[in-house]
């Protein structure tokens, strides 16, 4: 099965998990952002504090990789 969670960590963290969130709730009917909707179970079940930091430290690997 081939998603945009490819190559991403599957640790939390990793950017691997939200991915392949964001790619199952896509495929749902009613759905119109998936990624919103991943970030905020994701911030329901870690918290928003938690999140930023991933977020912040997803953005600091994209800059080192030129993404």
């Amino acid at each position: 099965m081939s998603g945009t969670y490819d190559g991403k960590s599957l640790k939390p963290g990793g950017g691997g998990r939200f991915a392949e969130l964001k790619d199952k709730l896509a495929h749902r009917p009613g759905v119109t952002n998936p990624a919103g909707l991943a970030a905020a179970i994701g911030r329901r079940i870690n918290g928003a504090e938690q999140m930023a930091k991933w977020s912040k430290a997803g953005e600091h690997r994209a800059e080192e990789h030129g993404k």
